[in-house]
């Protein structure tokens, strides 16, 4: 609390000869200004001189004022409604730049005409220096998630919005500091997981060098897929063929968990990694496991682990299926299995490759 005393000022200090905050200033507090005057500049240039700097300054503030107003609208759109076509969704982001709203995570889920899709990503590096890219691999996703069928085209997509981005901002490198400082966009790249959710529960998936997700169904907790992904958007350029992989389905009742490394790989004080999937093990055991449950359960333990906030941006995004069991066949006893994984060979789904 900030304390306020009356009275005179004390003897042998000059209110005039501060530089505190409640000092008049004077010309000489700037050395440019200084400069000038003892070289004897006319008035003229010493109030073109100080029109200079204050144009500077404020240029300088509009940029800052700007740069935050699109970070927040960014962030505030990075919030995803409670349920999106019959699925349950929470979620939550953590940047690492203490007092930040978004970080170097992203995530969207948008129902469409072709199903639910999602997407997860993290660009490299952390906080308010990775929101640029975090806002346009967003805005290719919201763009060409309703305009194609399939999720190669989504990706494909994708792929172009990091290009044209990184052109950008190499350009704008090269304006401000140089070409010496334009190289830095050619060690930028973002991973990405497309996720897509048929009404059936069909789920398909791309993923460029990000974490698969776990699925919970019933007491268990499983990678949805165990394939080797793709290359992360940046460096290489995709593939000719993009085979989307079709994982196992996400049934009535059972939940995804979608996250960022930052999760799986925070430490604690002895350096020994979180337990992701122990921790969503005994998410799964809570019932139900709803997608609140499951983020207050992860959070909890993440906290706990590592002792306080967490050193690496973290984004979690968790989807439950909460869509009516269709009717299914019964089983040989004659009891229905409605809701239930089918675990024998002939479900191809139920074995990732």
């Amino acid at each position: 609390m900030i304390r306020f005393t009356g009275g005179a000022p004390r003897a042998g200090r000059s209110r005039t000869s501060s530089r505190g905050p409640s000092a008049p200033w004077r010309p000489d507090h700037c050395p440019l200004l200084r400069r000038a005057l003892a070289c004897g500049l006319p008035p003229t240039v010493l109030g073109a001189l100080g029109t200079g700097l204050a144009l500077h300054v404020g240029r300088s503030l509009l940029r800052e004022v700007r740069r935050s107003r699109t970070i927040t609208r960014t962030a505030q759109r990075m919030r995803p409604p409670p349920r999106v076509d019959g699925l349950a969704v929470a979620a939550v982001q953590l940047s690492a730049d203490r007092g930040a709203r978004i970080g170097g995570d992203l995530y969207e889920v948008v129902a469409t005409e072709y199903g639910v899709r999602a997407v997860i990503g993290d660009v490299r590096g952390h906080g308010l220096g990775a929101a640029p890219t975090v806002s346009a691999v967003l805005a290719g996703f919201r763009e060409a998630v309703h305009e194609e069928p399939d999720l190669a085209g989504v990706l494909r997509r994708l792929e172009r919005a990091m290009d044209r981005h990184l052109r950008e901002r190499a350009r704008a490198e090269r304006l401000s500091a140089g070409t010496g400082h334009a190289f830095r966009t050619a060690e930028e790249f973002v991973t990405v997981l497309l996720l897509e959710i048929l009404p059936g529960g069909e789920t398909r998936a791309l993923n460029c060098g990000h974490p698969w997700p776990h699925l919970l169904s019933g007491p268990r907790a499983e990678p949805l897929a165990r394939t080797d992904p793709l290359p992360p958007l940046g460096p290489f350029p995709l593939p000719a063929e993009l085979p989307v992989i079709a994982c196992a389905p996400l049934l009535p009742g059972d939940t995804l968990v979608l996250h960022t490394d930052g999760a799986e790989d925070a430490r604690d004080a002895a350096g020994r990694f979180f337990p992701l999937p122990e921790v969503l093990a005994s998410a799964a055991r809570e019932a139900p496991p709803t997608p609140q449950a499951v983020l207050r359960t992860v959070l909890t333990a993440l906290v706990h682990h590592t002792g306080g906030p967490p050193k690496d941006d973290v984004a979690l995004l968790i989807l439950r299926n909460e869509r009516p069991s269709p009717r299914a066949p019964s089983g040989p006893g004659g009891t229905a299995r409605s809701g239930t994984t089918d675990l024998s060979p002939a479900n191809p789904l139920q074995h990732p490759a």
